[in-house]
């Protein structure tokens, strides 16, 4: 035998009424239905009574609008030749409550009880109406107001049930009554008759205690969503049904936040060990959660993460505290005497301090209460005066599995802080059900999506790229990210997700992932104007885990806000060299801020695009080695211009000639002054711990004076044919010594130098080829044959794949 309970969403229309009916027609074991109000009945006729207690005549309009909700719904479902009778009983309920309302504006008072009279209207016509609708589908039904059963104490707005005689005058109505009752949720009445209610879950309340009265097999609690969910989905998106629960699960749960079901509702099923089963009025066909005492074993730690939004916390502290006997008793004695509920509690091991944590609404009222019974102790110096923190939140971790694993409570503080959430309290029970955190609301989110990634494994990790710079290097990455998307998913379970994208003028925004077949179009169409302090600004508001700033720009501007998006805890992938060569107190500023905040600051592709060459410096350097020399050719476009000319063609056509092909600047002087070769020798010579800055470096220029001062590219272009025969000497001397030219770079002892130099056959440079790129590491442990590092060290493709490397070392790291 079964009781069902129906909430105001699956009452809320004529054909969800419906649909409920179609769910009881297909089980027969089904004795009792409880109902709730239709949906915001409830709240309109509390607001409807405060109203008319305000002398608002708009009271009246409020009334007229319940009392045609009614008779509608009773119009849609009951059938025509019935009509005339139930509407005739509708209106003298409407009646009743219409008077009552109007004594209401009369008296200008509402009271507790009053209140209660009133709300109990909504429970008291959904019900009658949808029980006449089942007689139309040929069932054998009634209507039961609960109050001829449910007997409760006084206590208004939330009372309590008196067991025994609820219980028995239940067993002694259903025996009398066989046809299936259609039973008022959330009201019960004293024992001289006065009407109540059950407070907050008051519905589900009602059909847990009939469930206990009738001793049913199971209790069916019918809502919106498909059982109790891992998170909240509004704000989880990935949250899953759990299957089974326990009752102190659940109860852990609901306190902490999750909607589904209320913690005292749960108590008379599971006084008798009756099993609830969560289930979903709008999918029938799934089986929901089941909350029992005994469930199947499962592997995982945590069953559930939820949460409540709005609290504040309040800390008691002070020397007069420490080895006081009583100080707890009193301070939440002060708090139960004003009637203020304590969601959480923490406590200091010294004794010290106290901080628990109330809603938002009783915060001012629990600090004038804890101070004023502490007044003596706050004046003499003892107790320091109640200190306030609001805009917080509570994220709970439950599962009664937590406390036989081991490193629960670290994979939670290890979750948050590579988040950059930082923990405001923490509370555990001894019974290890519960892991509490408190922390800032605006995080609260971010929390719960960190923490579900981190305890449900089979779902893919999801990193949120925000990329400024779509040009070559941005849209070749794009094009390698759509193209490995489905394998790192199934090999990795890793999902990429491109959250915005932003060029110089436009950027676009999407919570759910930009389409990366069609994103130049999208960009185009969609993207919205603003510079990179707009798009910065966006990405801190949408506040995701896991993201990860991606510069492929060569922007002073963007690099300007490194700092700020370290300290918002979103990690940077770039090649752009501008923020690590910049000051060297710049440079360890953002080393330190990325440290300190839990995040990566990665650049790998600064030196050498793809090449692995900053990585394996620091892992020598980490290691312990030390840096003696450092060796390179770090210009992809000076390598390849010096390993085609020969002398066989003027050295301005092979400059001309890599300036087509796309191998240097739009302006060629930007490659050929040696400026972006220092910048990289600067950032190696940092990497292995020297403190160095851009002017250290000495710059040997190679290209005449002329022609790097002419006014324009093609001016340049004709003063560099005019040095040809310069180049010509050069390349002749050098071939007749078995020679070739290469631009190095070199770091020793404290100072890096740029030269171009003619480099025999024995030396490991001679033999490059294309644009390639060589470092050489000189260390106490590489003294004799350097450590070397060689490859293309230019080209979209490979500094895209770089990018794409350091994105993927992040997604291991979080």
């Amino acid at each position: 035998m079964k009781v069902v309970k129906f909430g105001g969403s699956s009452v809320q229309t004529a054909e969800r009424i419906r649909n409920v009916v179609q769910i009881v027609k297909n089980d027969k074991s089904i004795r009792a239905v409880v109902c709730s109000a239709f949906g915001g009945i409830t709240d309109k006729l509390i607001n409807t009574a405060k109203q008319a207690a305000n002398a608002d005549e708009i009271y009246q309009t409020s009334f007229r609008e319940i009392e045609k909700a009614h008779l509608d719904a009773a119009r849609e479902l009951v059938d025509v030749k019935r009509q005339s009778g139930v509407l005739a009983q509708i209106k003298n309920t409407l009646n009743e409550l219409e008077d009552v309302l109007q004594g209401i504006f009369l008296l200008r008072e509402l009271s507790v009880r009053t209140l209660d009279f009133v709300s109990s209207f909504g429970e008291r016509l959904s019900c009658y109406i949808i029980s006449e609708a089942f007689k139309d589908y040929g069932f054998n039904s009634a209507y039961l107001d609960a109050r001829k059963v449910v007997v409760t104490d006084d206590n208004f707005g939330s009372a309590e049930v008196i067991f025994e005689i609820t219980y028995a005058k239940m067993k002694e109505y259903f025996a009398q009554n066989p046809a299936l009752q259609i039973v008022t949720g959330f009201i019960g009445a004293t024992q001289n008759g006065v009407t109540t209610t059950l407070g907050r879950g008051g519905s589900d309340y009602s059909a847990s205690l009939f469930g206990a009265g009738l001793d049913a097999e199971v209790v069916e609690i019918w809502t919106d969503v498909d059982g109790v969910m891992t998170a909240d989905p509004r704000k989880v998106s990935k949250a899953f049904s759990i299957p089974f629960l326990t009752y102190e699960e659940a109860m852990e749960m609901s306190h902490f936040g999750a909607k589904v079901i209320y913690p005292p509702t749960m108590l008379p099923a599971m006084r008798k060990n009756i099993p609830i089963s969560i289930r979903n009025t709008f999918n029938p066909s799934f089986v929901g959660s089941f909350v029992q005492k005994d469930i199947p074993p499962s592997t995982k730690p945590v069953k559930g993460i939820t949460s409540i939004s709005h609290i504040a916390l309040l800390r008691v502290q002070g020397g007069g505290m420490v080895g006081v006997v009583g100080v707890a008793g009193r301070l939440f004695s002060s708090l139960a005497q004003a009637r203020i509920n304590v969601i959480l509690i923490t406590q200091a091991s010294s004794e010290h301090s106290i901080s628990f944590a109330v809603k938002p609404d009783d915060a001012q009222k629990a600090k004038e209460k804890i101070e004023a019974e502490f007044a003596k102790e706050i004046r003499e110096g003892f107790v320091d005066e109640v200190f306030v923190e609001m805009n917080l939140s509570i994220v709970a971790v439950v599962g009664e599995n937590m406390r036989r694993a081991s490193g629960v409570a670290g994979s939670i503080f290890s979750a948050l802080g590579k988040n950059g959430i930082n923990i405001v309290a923490i509370a555990q029970g001894s019974s290890e059900l519960n892991i509490s955190t408190v922390i800032r609301q605006e995080d609260e989110v971010k929390a719960l999506r960190s923490l579900h990634q981190t305890f449900f494994l089979s779902e893919p990790k999801t990193l949120n790229l925000f990329v400024a710079g779509v040009g070559l290097i941005g849209g070749t990455l794009l094009k390698q990210l759509e193209e490995q998307t489905e394998y790192l998913l199934e090999n990795y379970h890793l999902e990429l997700k491109i959250v915005a994208l932003a060029n110089s003028k436009k950027h676009l925004f999407h919570k759910e992932g930009i389409d990366l077949k069609n994103w130049r179009e999208t960009l185009e169409k969609e993207g919205k104007t603003g510079r990179i302090d707009s798009f910065v600004s966006e990405m801190f508001a949408y506040n995701f885990t896991n993201s990860i700033f991606i510069d492929n720009s060569a922007s002073a501007e963007v690099a300007a806000f490194y700092q700020r998006i370290l300290e918002h805890s979103i990690s940077i992938v770039t090649p752009n060299k501008i923020a690590s060569s910049s000051s060297y107190a710049q440079y360890l500023t953002l080393k330190k801020t990325a440290k300190s905040h839990n995040v990566n600051y990665l650049y790998e592709t600064n030196v050498g695009a793809a090449l692995p060459v900053i990585s394996t410096l620091k892992d020598l350097v980490d290691s312990g080695d030390r840096i003696k020399n450092i060796e390179a050719v770090l210009s992809g476009t000076l390598s390849y211009i010096f390993n085609t000319f020969d002398g066989s063609s003027p050295f301005s056509s092979v400059v001309k000639k890599a300036k087509e092909l796309g191998y240097t600047e739009p302006d060629p002087r930007q490659d050929l002054n040696g400026s972006d070769v220092a910048r990289k020798i600067l950032i190696l010579a940092r990497e292995a711990g020297y403190r160095m800055e851009f002017e250290d470096v000495e710059i040997q220029g190679f290209i005449p004076e002329n022609c790097m001062q002419a006014e324009s590219v093609e001016a340049f272009f004709v003063e560099l044919e005019k040095a040809d025969s310069h180049f010509e000497i050069l390349a002749k001397k050098a071939q007749n010594e078995s020679q070739k030219f290469r631009y190095i770079a070199k770091f020793e002892n404290g100072k890096a130098v740029l030269s171009l130099q003619s480099v025999g056959q024995n030396h490991p440079f001679y033999s490059l080829s294309g644009s390639d790129n060589i470092i050489a590491f000189t260390t106490s442990r590489y003294p004799e044959r350097p450590l070397v590092v060689k490859g293309s060290g230019a080209g979209a493709e490979v500094t895209a794949a770089g990018v794409f490397s350091d994105i993927i070392r992040i997604g291991n790291y979080l």
